[in-house]
């Protein structure tokens, strides 16, 4: 029975343990012909982590900073990159030095030409290491576009490499990648992760006399977490259809913001219960606001203009079923544990506040803009 414990707190502190966005870079690639062409973002405090950009120590790393080290970034990413046409590599000519904003801060754009010696290439390999050896858990996010179709892939340490034949693209073959991102992307939404475990905690529990009771029936407890994840599910995948497709567009700040405004509020809902029934209607209103946070994911991936509701569906099917393992490894286990002390104190009342630390930090930095998690 121990052994229980020990894995029902190891996944709900899990997320709270890692309270930023993980490390991410952006690489866009688009062949036309024998050009190569392509676009590196890569997030300013990865680049400062690792080769030191603050040169006056004042914690903001300003555009003359990362202007005098442009050569010692360049070297440093490229040295990670490899572009293979047809199995030979192709030269690495850096072009522009950019900073763009993303939804977790700055980035430095690389942009550059790749001189490939194959004239029409077949095969289009990407070896990529950028910061594994520093952080196993970062992602470069590949978007590669040639003769107008656009395919996408993720590159970990367990999967340095992707490669690229010319010829007509699957549909099928789209929809998976964009599943798989979904997927992917749902596990390291931390805050999203966080929301939805709050409004999971009390889903075993029942609310007697202002003080939580062990649910006598798992049936109750299922249908309450299916009104739950559906409120939530259909909540984000309208808004996230409608700023993927550019039709509302709301400010990254203020989105983020009100993400860690509402993991804070559902965790306090916990703690101090004002919303005691329908809690499904609290899930759906901040899935809407949840839905723009993805939408920023499926934004930087790219979306193939021939086929958008394909990679629409297929991402936000990817969300789900990331859902759904969520919810799929946490009641079971929560439900055999909520009648004891540990579950109670330590997992329900301590999770929550925990929830409630992290998402107050979380909703500091964002809306103030600064900095305080490490």
């Amino acid at each position: 029975m121990k052994s229980k414990y020990f894995v029902l707190l190891a996944f709900l502190f899990a997320a709270a343990a890692q309270a930023h966005k993980p490390s991410d870079s952006y690489l866009a690639l688009s062949v036309d012909g024998a050009a190569v062409r392509g676009q590196w973002d890569i997030a300013l405090r990865d680049l400062e982590f690792a080769i030191g950009l603050d040169a006056d120590g004042n914690g903001d790393i300003t555009w003359g900073e990362l202007k005098a080290r442009r050569k010692e970034v360049e070297a440093y990413a490229f040295s990670r990159l490899n572009v293979l046409s047809d199995g030979k590599s192709c030269a690495l000519n850096a072009a522009d030095l950019l900073v763009d904003e993303h939804s977790d801060g700055a980035y430095a754009v690389l942009r550059f030409d790749a001189a490939c010696r194959a004239s029409t290439p077949a095969r289009v390999e990407i070896a990529y290491s950028l910061f594994f050896d520093l952080d196993p858990t970062h992602r470069g996010l590949l978007r590669f576009e040639r003769g107008g179709a656009v395919q996408t892939g993720v590159l970990s340490p367990e999967r340095p490499r992707l490669a690229f034949t010319a010829g007509e693209i699957s549909r099928l073959s789209q929809f998976f990648d964009y599943l798989r991102e979904g997927t992917w992307h749902i596990w390291i939404g931390f805050d999203h992760i966080l929301f939805l475990l709050s409004l999971l905690l009390p889903s075993v529990l029942i609310l007697n006399n202002r003080e939580w009771k062990a649910a006598e029936r798992f049936r109750t407890t299922f249908w309450d977490v299916l009104k739950v994840v559906t409120s939530f599910t259909v909540a984000h995948s309208i808004t996230l259809s409608l700023a993927a497709l550019s039709v509302i567009s709301l400010p990254s700040r203020l989105v983020e913001s009100t993400i860690a405004l509402s993991v804070l509020l559902a965790a306090l809902n916990n703690l101090r219960p004002v919303v005691t029934e329908r809690r499904w209607a609290v899930a759906f209103a901040f899935g809407l606001i949840h839905g723009f946070g993805f939408a920023s994911v499926l934004t930087d991936l790219g979306l193939p203009q021939g086929s958008l509701l394909l990679a629409l569906v297929g991402f936000n099917l990817g969300v789900e079923l990331g859902q759904l393992a969520i919810v799929g490894a946490f009641l079971p286990l929560a439900y055999a544990l909520r009648r004891g002390w540990f579950y109670r104190r330590l997992v329900f009342t301590g999770g929550s506040a925990t929830i409630a630390l992290v998402a107050t930090i979380w909703l500091t930095e964002r809306a103030l803009d600064v900095k305080l998690w490490p």
